[in-house]
């Protein structure tokens, strides 16, 4: 008897289209991603209305492809996993429905999954978790700190309390008349200038593990808008280093010391912003010889995709849970 276990999931949470099958919560079989940022860049964000449609476009053609991509049919399939929240309602219910007719039609359990939970997942692919671990979860609308003790069970001890790291990015990026999407541009900028400037770092008391990116935001608009007002150039190499040295400084500080004071085996980075060469690098001298392993899910997997989302969902069908067809877009949902 075979007791290999294949999952369809389905990503539409903000402004990427995806569909993907993955074998036992490890193995990717196929993963197809459509991307809109050609059609977000003009506006220099993401417009909901406009993502929900190309959702709809796009979400028959990504699930053609999956199963093409793995030569698989609907009877391989055992269960149809679906971010449910958080992110953009429209676009959630786009992949929501689709999750649910589909599942209907093929007689297939439905598995609503949390989008931060499959971020956190596509690090499973790379290698099994180990309990206690730590994920730091860094996105466009998340900044997390996250302690699991087992699989599919969260325990939320630090996260935002304004602007998440990936939004601060993104403003300050427009700021600096930097293209869509902002955060690799800088990135990419800081890498050739000095952190020159004394950008402040918010750490909000000594046993917190919160994050806070407004100030930093604010000092950044000031010190361009006052560049600006004496009629000097803007050193945009400069600002974009100094601003990620400030968030890489305190996301790298509170993720050691977390580690440290619960006890973590292992420590993971989740989200778009985990792509960030900065970040990537801070992480990994920090923890390099401390006996603590890090992960951090190859490129392709740190942006939204559904294999992450089958990935999460696979535990969830493990552990017996399952959703029933009143399943709702949640764009708040908690992560727990």
């Amino acid at each position: 008897m075979n007791d290999d276990r294949y999952i369809v999931g389905i990503e539409t949470s903000c402004d990427e289209t995806a569909a993907a099958i993955v074998k036992n919560g490890r193995e990717i079989v196929s993963n197809v991603v459509a991307s809109q940022i050609n059609s977000h860049k003009r506006f220099g964000g993401v417009v909901p209305e406009i993502a929900s449609r190309h959702h709809v476009e796009q979400m028959t053609i990504v699930l053609e492809e999956a199963f093409k991509q793995a030569d698989m049919t609907w009877e391989q399939i055992d269960a149809v996993a679906v971010t449910e929240g958080p992110g953009l309602v429209g676009a959630l219910l786009v992949g929501v429905n689709a999750a649910k007719a589909l599942a209907f039609a093929k007689q297939k359990p439905l598995i609503g999954v949390h989008h931060i939970a499959g971020h956190i997942y596509a690090n499973r692919f790379a290698s099994e978790f180990e309990f206690p671990l730590l994920a730091l979860i860094v996105s466009g609308g998340h900044t997390e700190l996250v302690l699991m003790k087992e699989h599919g069970k969260y325990e939320m001890i630090g996260e935002t309390r304004d602007d998440a790291a990936g939004e601060a990015y993104d403003k300050v990026a427009r700021m600096l008349e930097l293209p869509y999407p902002g955060g690799p541009q800088i990135d990419k900028l800081a890498s050739k200038g000095e952190a020159s400037i004394a950008f402040p770092r918010a750490w909000l008391g000594e046993d917190s593990y919160d994050f806070s990116f407004s100030g930093l935001k604010s000092s950044v608009i000031n010190t361009i808008h006052n560049t600006t007002q004496r009629g000097e150039d803007i050193n945009k190499e400069a600002i974009a280093a100094s601003f990620q040295a400030s968030v890489v400084d305190v996301l790298t500080t509170k993720t050691w010391k977390a580690a440290q004071v619960y006890h973590a085996k292992q420590v993971i980075v989740a989200g778009g912003v985990a792509a960030n060469k900065g970040l990537r690098d801070a992480l990994t001298a920090k923890f390099s010889g401390s006996g603590i392993p890090l992960l951090i899910p190859p490129l392709k997997l740190c942006t939204d995709n559904a294999a992450m989302i089958a990935a999460a969902g696979f535990v969830n069908f493990e552990q017996g849970k399952r959703s029933d067809w009143d399943l709702n877009a949640n764009p708040s949902l908690p992560l727990k």
